[in-house]
């Protein structure tokens, strides 16, 4: 028996209060999704590529432990195994605490906005990606941060003193403590690996692209038909909505021919080494 939870210790402690059975347990946690809800949600590949986290214990069955590990490797996740507390503590940083600020973010412009479409055409790529997971269906985070309260308000205090120090930079006009803070956290960012199975170096491939049906469809074909893994994907949207620029990431072997099709079919790609 399994569960596919986003908080670990509570559940795995109930189940260990079992009188009988509670061997045959294997909590887990699968890192997708989207901010869609129901059958609108539904993907075929969506755990193809993603980390599927089990937090076993030492009374867990093996037996339960291979089979419930071989089914999350069946349906394409990669399986990494940590202590339920540890799921509980870094998910806080990584997944709750982000749905709480991007959710607080778009209330805020919303007040500051007050009704008015100035803010959905002002609204850049930018905030709009930070943004996005504040549209995931919000019945099922008050249950979220009622299970893992104290790792998220640890993880929140954290964020909040962060935030504190970034008030005190701009409001001081620090103009070296921000560019250190900025250039810190996009270091950061770069390193973050596009998935854990990748290896080798990394290329970034930019290219401006028309707001029109079957752009996206053109580029992706044509990487398809050259044999390039497209490893990461984001659309940049302008503030006129008029164009935007496509972000590709690639594996560096295969970078050359990619930018070359696209300089070929009208494209104007500009790549970068990660």
């Amino acid at each position: 028996m399994t569960d596919v939870g986003s908080v670990k210790a509570p559940i795995v402690s109930a189940v260990e209060g079992l009188s009988t059975r509670s061997e045959y347990f294997v909590a887990g946690h699968p890192m997708a999704g989207s901010e869609q809800d129901g059958l609108d949600g539904a993907d075929a590949d969506l755990f193809v590529g993603a980390t599927w986290v089990l937090t076993p214990t030492t009374t867990t069955n093996q037996d339960a432990h291979a089979l419930t590990r071989s089914l999350a490797i069946a349906v394409g996740a990669e399986v990494i195994e940590i202590e339920p507390e540890r799921h509980d503590a870094i998910v806080a940083v990584v997944s709750h605490v982000p749905q709480l600020a991007a959710t607080t973010l778009m209330d805020v412009a919303s007040e500051a906005g007050d009704g008015s479409a100035v803010l959905l055409r002002l609204a850049a790529g930018g905030f709009r990606d930070m943004t996005r997971i504040a549209a995931s269906h919000p019945a099922i985070w008050p249950d979220i941060c009622a299970a893992n309260k104290n790792a998220i308000v640890d993880a929140l205090d954290s964020y909040v003193e962060a935030l504190g120090a970034v008030r005190g930079m701009v409001a001081s006009g620090d103009r070296v403590a921000l560019l250190e803070l900025l250039t810190r956290a996009r270091n950061s960012r770069r390193a973050l690996p596009v998935s854990a199975a990748i290896e080798g170096p990394l290329t970034e491939i930019r290219t401006p692209i028309a707001d029109r049906p079957g752009v996206l469809a053109e580029v992706t074909t044509l990487a398809g038909s050259l044999g390039v893994n497209i490893l990461d994907l984001e659309i940049v949207h302008s503030i006129e909505g008029e164009s935007g620029v496509l972000v590709l990431v690639v594996p560096s072997a295969r970078a050359e021919s990619l930018v070359d099709a696209l300089i070929s079919s009208g494209y104007r790609p500009v790549r970068s080494e990660l």
